[in-house]
């Protein structure tokens, strides 16, 4: 069976684009390095034609198929498991921009596109695409879209879902719904296009999408602002909607000791502000001008140090510090993963409980384990905090890891659960979260989401063990 698949994928994509020996370790170890799979084989289609041809002759041949974009998923949703048997679906050719339609404020591009690329080409025609993250020179649309990716502009613009409109989509089966509908309203019957969006490949394979482009801002106004606690991030958050209000596309919070890690590690970097406890990043975009934007702006931090929110605040002058800005909050994941393995947690909640969690969590994390190290930072404007304890200083980070990691996730998740939130904000399940998922979502929602998989995947041929 395994020489006659292959040699059906060879006839359907070409033999240069099935790859069955070598190094394939860019397909088959995630991101972060925590899951590694072997593949049967890794096939690289040309086009959505040749997408469909594959899955139906894997399903023909009863073979597991597991989509993947950039690869730069943290939950493991991409690689292959061990066994072997699963063949490996790159997007990464299926890359054209295929329309930009201006009037109607549109893209419609293909699933393997990088995600700078489709910024850039929207940015060439004096528009906006505005989903952003640390991965978006690697990562790919239809990786974004299948995990609902967020990012850091979330707060103005929502998350990929928000940002697409239509999709088109190779089933289990082989088939091509073509759902590439440039409409904001179109209330014809059930919104496969949301059922599709976040399904982790578990439903059907992304292959293009249209999605919703925004004029650019006249003026992009970014600051460093020092709080004490962060309650008081909190409060300059309510003082950042109440004067910017729309305009408000930023707010990150970064803690001390996750800012601590970047100097450590990235010492070139510059230093905006003195350390503080909390560090936010304020970001404001403006339909009117630089002159509105600064007078914006600059009132609402000064407004927040008459009152004591905020302790001190830079704002960035030239577009080349703004730029330094945003670098310093996207280097903390690359300066804890130079740290060592570290246990991540992907959460969101309501804004109005995240400092009460945050105080509770780590009392209790440093109780259990004395020394641990908080690597807090994240979208505080949306309620979504990356929530990561690192071993502490002296241990071995990958045995703090292996032996601790269930503990660790026990308590933050119970403390999740008691204010209202969820496990995974914007990073998916995977296989990670898989089996805490099962612990913290409804019965009756995992039955709902099983009958959806059972209904339009009934091989269990798409990403099987991902998710569900």
């Amino acid at each position: 069976m395994t020489v006659a698949l292959i040699d059906a994928l060879r006839n359907e994509v070409g033999g240069a684009h099935v790859l069955t020996d070598g190094d394939l370790s860019a397909f088959e170890l995630d991101w972060r390095k925590r899951s590694r799979g072997k593949a049967l084989a890794v096939v690289r289609p040309g086009s959505t034609a040749e997408v469909a041809a594959v899955v139906r002759t894997c399903a023909l041949h009863g073979a597991p198929l597991v989509p993947q974009g950039g690869n730069t998923g943290l939950v493991g949703a991409s690689v292959p498991d061990a066994s072997g048997t699963q063949v490996l679906l790159s997007l990464t050719r299926l890359n054209r921009v295929r329309e930009i339609d201006a009037a109607n404020l549109t893209m419609t591009v293909e699933a393997g596109c990088v995600l700078q690329a489709l910024q850039e080409a929207a940015d060439a025609q004096g528009l906006l695409f505005p989903l952003s993250l640390a991965a978006e020179g690697s990562c790919t649309i239809g990786g974004n879209l299948a995990t609902n990716a967020g990012g850091t502009q979330v707060l103005r613009y929502g998350n990929a879902r928000d940002l697409c409109l239509g999709l088109e989509v190779v089933t289990a089966g082989g088939d091509v719904w073509d759902g590439l509908t440039g409409l904001r309203k179109d209330n014809t019957g059930y919104d496969l296009r949301d059922l599709y969006v976040g399904s982790e490949g578990t439903l059907g394979v992304i292959t293009a999408a249209t999605l919703k482009l925004y004029p650019k801002p006249a003026a992009v106004m970014t600051a460093f602002a020092a709080c004490d606690s962060l309650d008081a991030a909190v409060q300059l958050l309510q003082f950042a909607h109440a004067r910017a209000g729309a305009s408000l596309t930023g707010f990150e919070v970064m803690g001390e000791f996750a800012l601590s890690l970047v100097r450590e590690h990235f010492p070139q970097l510059p230093k905006p502000l003195p350390p503080c406890p909390w560090t936010v990043l304020l970001e404001q975009s403006d339909s009117e001008g630089e002159s509105h934007a600064r007078q914006v702006f600059e009132g609402l931090l000064e407004t927040a140090l008459e009152q004591g929110v905020i302790s001190d605040a830079a704002v960035a002058e030239t577009i080349e510090h703004s730029h330094a800005m945003w670098h310093l909050r996207e280097s903390i994941p690359l300066a804890q993963a130079e740290e060592g393995p570290n246990i991540k947690h992907d959460i969101a909640l309501p804004v109005s409980r995240v400092a009460e969690f945050v105080a509770t969590s780590d009392a209790q994390l440093l109780a259990a384990f004395p020394g641990v190290r908080l690597v807090d930072f994240g979208h505080l404007g949306d309620g979504n905090l990356h929530y990561n304890v690192q071993a502490p200083q002296g241990v071995s980070a990958a045995d703090f890891v292996r032996d601790h990691e269930a503990a660790v996730n026990t308590i933050v998740y119970d403390a999740v659960a008691a204010r209202g939130g969820s496990i995974s904000a914007e990073h998916g399940i995977g296989t990670l979260k898989r089996d805490e998922l099962v612990r913290r979502k409804s019965p009756v929602a995992l039955g709902l989401m099983r009958a959806i998989k059972r209904s339009l995947d009934p091989q269990g041929l798409l990403n099987p063990g991902r998710l569900l």
